[in-house]
């Protein structure tokens, strides 16, 4: 009988949506081997321990594609997806709540625990609420993070919590020259330990080749442009559910709508329209690999604010080797043609084209980057 993840990733084959790569062979194979151990019972109808997955490699070889594919075909219902920042921000919550809250408050977030460690309460209350966590793109470059982690994962598989994680490095470089990172790699151990590390090794970058066969800057005075722009968001996507993800900045909670994994789309008013700073741009260069931006107008004097912005947006993803695909209303050179601000446009306007070519493209961009 054929698996679930199998005959979903065959349907998606012959529906043309994804084409076919021996490299992610060994993957299904492996998808194929957890989605089956979940199935199974223990002794006396008890939950067994169950061995998770670790699959990584480079951007673009199809690692959260197949991942969405497990997750949607599992017949496990208690699951949960989420990006790893976004896990690790409700831990930090957590863990907040635990430390702030007496014992009224605890008792009603977390139920009855002894002593004053979180980690233990925070990992019962995860384990009542799944018994599946998958997560998108693991990477560790927070101290704060480093130190949770072993003792958090360690509480959680002992509590039978199976784990599916993509990354774009393998368990030993996680965390790689990070603060006291020796005080990290009993985490490295517990992954190793507890999951099945699978590397994708597939030579090519769907997503690279994907931009570097198309514009990426879409003007809607030339025919196509629209169609042109959601069918490249729909193509890189590549079937992948939308969720919103919460950047914490400074203090403050930056809400990017859309976004699948290392991707965000937005509009002009959703990043230029509001009143965001360079801290603010700095966190979404680092956060995504790709940004599309939609519905930018025509600019000048009535919005000379929100063409700053622009300004400092672009810098900020320059920086950051960022990958840009833009829906705007005329091309860069003609964007903002006069009023307060044109002549330094003329700068953005150079690093706009130079973020259109094909040198550009195969920059590694901050996002997908060790530290």
């Amino acid at each position: 009988m054929t698996s679930r993840i199998r005959n979903a990733y065959d349907i998606r084959l012959e529906e043309g949506v994804i084409n076919p790569d021996p490299a992610q062979e060994r993957l299904i194979a492996e998808l194929e081997r957890l989605e089956n151990d979940l199935a199974k019972k223990g002794l006396f109808g008890s939950v067994p321990e169950v061995r998770g997955i670790y699959i990584w490699g480079p951007p673009g070889r199809g690692k959260s594609m197949l991942m969405d594919l497990f997750y949607s075909s599992t017949p496990e219902q208690r699951k949960v997806r989420a990006h790893f920042h976004a896990f690790m921000a409700r831990i930090h919550d957590l863990v907040r709540q635990w430390r702030e809250g007496d014992k009224l408050q605890r008792k009603a977030v977390f139920g009855t625990h002894k002593g004053d460690d979180p980690i233990p309460p925070i990992a019962g209350l995860i384990a009542s609420e799944t018994r599946l966590l998958c997560f998108d793109e693991l990477q560790v470059t927070d101290i704060a993070d480093a130190m949770i982690l072993g003792r958090l994962f360690d509480a959680l598989f002992e509590r039978k919590v199976v784990m599916a994680i993509t990354s774009n490095r393998a368990p030993e470089d996680l965390y790689k020259n990070g603060l006291n990172r020796q005080l990290f790699l009993p985490f490295i151990d517990i992954l190793r330990q507890r999951l099945v590390v699978t590397e994708t090794a597939g030579a090519k970058d769907f997503r690279l080749d994907r931009l570097s066969g198309d514009k990426v800057w879409f003007a809607t005075d030339s025919e196509g442009a629209v169609q042109g722009f959601e069918s490249l968001w729909s193509d890189l996507k590549g079937g992948e559910t939308e969720e919103p993800t919460t950047l914490t900045v400074l203090g403050r909670e930056v809400v990017v709508e859309r976004t699948v994994g290392g991707m965000a789309r937005a509009t002009f008013a959703d990043l230029c329209g509001r009143p965001l700073g360079p801290q603010d741009y700095l966190a979404i260069a680092r956060r995504f690999h790709t940004v599309f931006l939609e519905r930018v107008p025509r600019l000048g004097p009535n919005n000379r604010q929100e063409a700053r912005r622009l300004v400092t947006l672009i810098d900020a993803l320059y920086e950051a080797k960022t990958r840009l695909v833009v829906l705007a209303e005329a091309e860069p050179e003609v964007l903002y043609p006069e009023g307060d601000g044109a002549f330094e446009f003329e700068r953005t306007v150079s690093r706009l084209n130079e973020m259109r070519s094909q040198s550009w493209l195969e920059h590694e961009p901050e996002a997908l980057k060790s530290h």
